[in-house]
């Protein structure tokens, strides 16, 4: 069974999910495929790892770093997966580029390169937002582009984290807004 239950943050409601043994879901209500991996049937319920994920995002938006995850769970392809599994080493404060992302996953699978477009595909389809740190990933000028929860979000998300904002900025246009 999937279970679900919110979580009213500063910055707007949040939907979490989990099953008995993890965290599985963590969206802004209404971003871009919000509940994608949902089954059709959820119950919504108070489980253990609920409190946990509550505990974790109370630190988050009182502007501290949290220094534990609860237990997260991230089932999707092994590309998807790839890419998840790096964005968990981006440090509270800090920004990594889609294109470092796409290097690192090359270097890992012995390719020459790999595109950075695939990894905002990746990115993009996240389903732990915040507790897998897709809003920390940034386009390789300093662009803000392609945060499902807004870009409005990704600029306070990392204000909160008192990232170094100087060399980033929101562009005027594009599809990625």
């Amino acid at each position: 069974m999937i279970y679900t239950a919110k979580y009213d943050s500063p910055l707007g409601g949040i939907t979490l999910a989990c099953d008995d043994s993890a965290l599985i879901g963590l969206w802004f209500d209404g971003q871009k495929h919000f509940g994608n991996i949902l089954p059709k049937q959820t119950e919504t319920a108070e489980r253990p790892l609920f409190s946990q994920a509550r505990r974790w995002l109370d630190i988050y938006f009182s502007g501290r770093e949290p220094d534990f995850l609860p237990p997260l769970r991230y089932d999707s392809t092994p590309f998807r997966k790839a890419v998840c599994d790096i964005m968990l080493t981006i440090p509270y404060g800090k920004t990594m580029t889609y294109g470092e992302i796409a290097a690192k996953i090359a270097q890992e699978r012995g390719l020459l390169k790999m595109s950075a477009q695939a990894v905002g595909g990746a990115v993009g389809h996240n389903p732990i937002s915040l507790m897998i740190p897709c809003h920390r990933v940034v386009g390789t000028s300093g662009s803000l582009t392609g945060y499902g929860g807004g870009i409005a979000r990704k600029v306070r998300l990392l204000e909160l984290e008192r990232a170094d904002m100087t060399r980033l900025f929101v562009p005027k246009t594009g599809t990625a807004l």
